[in-house]
Parts: structure tokens; sequence; C-alpha cells
């Protein structure tokens, strides 16, 4: 189980409740501060003096006041007006994702929601009953109001879930899990639900992860390339990049020679060239920079995942509200523009790679597109062929979704992040990415059976080993693709993630 206290969630336990469904609790220690914003609302509502989004409209409508016997079912209307999300549900993991998150910001005790309440979207997120949330519709201000929306009307026992793998109704859901919904929503109770980033958060921080795992793998496949191709290991002598500083491109340097070593494939400058091509000799810069870029978005990531982010914010301490603008998801859409550039050029240096070994006029020797019997056979020839296809699609992804902005609510919130569009692209291009290092694997290693020149290094022949045991020296044209998807398939399931699993 782990503990939100509102204020250490880190990525590797959101991954932990994502994907491998472990239970959570709310701290102890949050309790006392839930419960003193709760009563904070309640004397609010009591004293009647307008508050934004306690007793007041919403946007453009708060100006509006709001009657006291009111104040529960504008909440709840809130939710069913705001759940406008389109396109296909998020996958569950996503959306545990953003329950847990919530959770864990509503924890901090500046929002104005009840224990029950928390105690509840808790339940639901522990008996793995997960709402159905749709992926398009949040601008990525004011929070992912559409989004978070789907996410909370199960609390009240409305929309939709998915229970043992199949979707439901949520009354239906929570029936056959045995959880009663909310009979109602205290007053802000469902602004502090929706108005938040955590959809952006969830969706940037699953790609987030998966980033920093092909960073590694990228590591992996150039170096059963640089095998391949008999490449120079000194480019990747420590002290060349301990010179120039970047922990990135030193950690990339080092990483590869642990993967190669006792590499008998390995050559120095002179012995058969004088230097490498830069896929190969700059891959630490390049790879490092990846690194160094994908640990910045990290910081950002755990910032925002221990953060207030809705509004209006309470301070029960001196009994301040404040309504400002913590929704606003600039800082996160900056954070996953830079994630998907990043990370796609990782695939765009090992298509130059791939073209290296295919390319009879590069590969030094190999044979033409890696065929035992070229003319008739094409071997790999469309690998890189469709892995720059691929390439050449992330180049479009990577167009900044953090420069455009859109007015809305009759001009009053006049200026929006488009951060969920931005960690939605960045997890297309994490998956376009994943795709390209699978075809440099499946290539590297029928090159390396093409030139058998000596022994492979301990964690490239592991490498090599496993990929093997699934996927055959090509000695003759086949569908190619079942072998692509498969390789893809083996990188996803992690199959490589003990190779440098020490390393995250």
């Amino acid at each position: 189980m782990i503990v939100l206290t509102g204020n250490r969630l880190t990525l590797e336990q959101l991954i932990a409740i994502a994907r491998r469904r472990e239970t959570v609790a709310i701290a102890d220690a949050a309790l006392s501060r839930i419960e003193a914003s709760a009563k904070m609302v309640e004397a609010i509502v009591a004293d009647g003096k307008p508050v934004y989004g306690i007793n007041t409209g919403f946007g453009k409508l708060s100006d509006v006041r709001i009657d006291k016997s009111a104040v529960s079912e504008l909440q709840k209307k809130l939710l069913l007006s705001h759940a406008c999300g389109m396109g296909d549900p998020l996958p569950e993991e996503t959306v545990r994702a953003m329950m847990a998150s919530r959770i864990n910001a509503l924890a901090k005790g500046h929002s104005g929601v009840r224990v029950q309440t928390l105690n509840k979207l808790a339940e639901l997120l522990n008996a793995d009953l997960v709402p159905v949330v749709f992926e398009q519709g949040s601008l990525g201000a004011s929070g992912d109001l559409a989004l978070l929306s789907s996410m909370a009307l199960p609390l009240l026992g409305l929309g939709e879930v998915f229970y043992q793998n199949v979707r439901m109704p949520a009354s239906e859901g929570l029936s056959k899990a045995g959880i009663e919904p909310l009979m109602t929503l205290a007053a802000k109770e469902g602004l502090a639900l929706i108005n938040g980033t955590q959809a952006m958060n969830a969706i940037g921080a699953l790609a987030l992860y998966d980033a920093i795992d092909l960073y590694h793998a990228a590591n992996l496949t150039l170096s059963l390339t640089l095998e391949a191709l008999q490449g120079i290991a000194d480019a990747f002598d420590p002290d060349i990049h301990r010179l120039r500083g970047h922990e990135g491109q030193i950690r990339a340097a080092e990483e590869v020679l642990r993967f190669t070593e006792g590499s008998a494939r390995l050559t120095h400058q002179g012995e058969i060239r004088v230097q490498d091509a830069y896929s190969l000799r700059c891959a630490p810069q390049v790879h490092g920079a990846v690194l160094d870029t994908l640990l910045r978005c990290k910081a950002s990531v755990e910032t925002e995942l221990n953060a207030v982010t809705d509004n209006p914010i309470l301070f029960p301490e001196d009994g301040r509200v404040i309504s400002a603008g913590n929704f606003h998801g600039e800082l996160l859409a900056f954070a996953f523009d830079f994630l998907a550039i990043a990370v796609s050029e990782l695939a765009n240096i090992a298509e130059r790679r791939i073209e290296r070994m295919v390319n009879p006029q590069l590969s030094g020797g190999l044979p033409a597109f890696l065929a035992k019997c070229s003319g008739i056979n094409s071997g790999f020839m469309i690998v890189q062929y469709a892995a720059a296809s691929i390439v050449s699609e992330n180049k479009v992804l990577c167009h900044p979704a953090s420069v455009d902005s859109i007015p809305s609510s009759g001009n009053q919130e006049d200026h929006v992040s488009m951060g969920t569009m931005s960690a939605r692209k960045a997890r297309t291009v994490v998956d376009n990415v994943r795709k390209v290092l699978a075809m440099e694997w499946m290539t590297a290693c029928q090159a390396i059976d093409c030139a058998p020149k000596g022994a492979l290094g301990t964690a490239t022949k592991t490498a090599y080993d496993i990929l093997r045991a699934h996927v055959p020296f090509i000695a003759e044209d086949e569908m190619m693709y079942v072998h692509l998807h498969k390789s893809e398939a083996l990188l996803k399931e992690d199959a490589l993630s003990g190779l440098w699993s020490e390393s995250r």
C-alpha cells in the first residue's frame, strides 16, 4: 500500500499504482488538514459572502450568486455539464494515475473536500473500479475539466466505469464491487475534484516513465549496432565526456561501455577507419541530451504530483480564500513538448544507424540490405523505409502544442496551455520511438549474424539472445511485420529492462 501524504508522491510510486495496481491510503496526518478546509467551506456557505465556486457560478458565470440551499446541486450539475470529453477512452492505467494524483493533491488540505469524499475516491481506486474518461476535451487551463469530470462522476454512481475488464454504467459497477456511491457532494467538492492538472500530468508521467526506459533501450540497440559495424570504442572514452561535463552525456557513454564490456567486435581509431559517422560517434552527445531533458521533465512532473492545483485555494490556518490560477498547465505543456522533441531524437538517430547497416555503401562489407541472396530477397530494405516513415511522422507530432491558445468561457479564460494535448502527443511519440528502436534491435542482430567477427559484450549478448528466442535470423524473405511487432512487444514488456534497472 502506498500512503498518500500530499507531499511525497514520486513518479515510480505513481507507476506502481497505475500499472501494478498498488492500493493507496490517505495519511493520518493529512486527515486533520482535509477536515479543516472542509469546515472552512461550511463556514463560508453559512456566512453567505460570495466566494468563487462555493456559492457562485463558474467561469464567466462567477458573478451569479447561488442560494445556500442549492450549493450541493451546483456541484453535481458542474460534473454533469463539464463531462464533455470526446474520442476514445483513456487507458485504465492513465485513469488510475489521475485518481491517485488527484487524491494526493486534495490531501494537502487546501481544497475544501470532505474526508469521506476522498476516501470514496480511494475506495474506487483500490477496488480497481476505473472511470471511463475520454481523451479529448481539455484546454489545459481551468484544470482538465472535461476529463476530470468523467473521473469524478462515478463517485455519485453516474457515468461509466471499467470493472473486471468490462465497460458498464457506474451504478452497475459500484453494485458489483459492493461500493455505495456518495449521496451528494458538499459545497466546492465538484470544483475541487475537476479543477486541476491531473489528466495531463498522468498521461505525460506515464509517457515520461516509458521514455526513460527507451533512453536505456536506445543505448543498448546502439551498442548492438556498434558491434555489427565494428564501431570505434574510443569515442566513448570517459575522459572525452568528462571534459564537456554534461551529466547525461557522461552517463550515456558509460552505459554503452558497460553494455559492450567484453566485446571482441569493437575497434579503435585507425584500425579499420579513422572515425565513425555521427550516428555512432555522437550518440552519447545525442542520447545524453535526451536524458538531461527527461530528468528535467521528471522534476516538473513530481513537483506537480504534490501540488495544489485547483481554485479557489483555502488557507484554514488564517481564514484566507484566494482565487488564482494554479490550474494553468503551462509548465507541464512545456515539459511534455520538450519530452516529445527530446525522445523523438532517439528514433531519428536510430533510423540513421539502421540505414548504415542495410546500405552496402555504408555498412563496411555487410550484404546489401542484410539479405543472403539480395535481388531475389529484399531483406531489411523496407525495415529502414518503415522506420523513416515513423521518424517523419514524429517530426509532425513534435510541433509544440504549448505555443497555441484559444479563449473560452466568454473570454474570461483567455489564455490556455494545451498541456493535455502536449501530453497526448508525447505519448504517441514515445510509442513511435519504441517501434523504431525495435527495428534497430532486430536489424542489428541480423547484421551481427551476417558477419560473425567475435564475441559480443555481456549485456549485448543477453539482448541478442532474448531477441533470437523469439525472432529468427531472416535467411529468406518472409512476413517481416510479424517479427517487427514481436520485437516491439518485447520492448514494451520490459524484456530488456533488467539490463539497466539499476540505472533508473
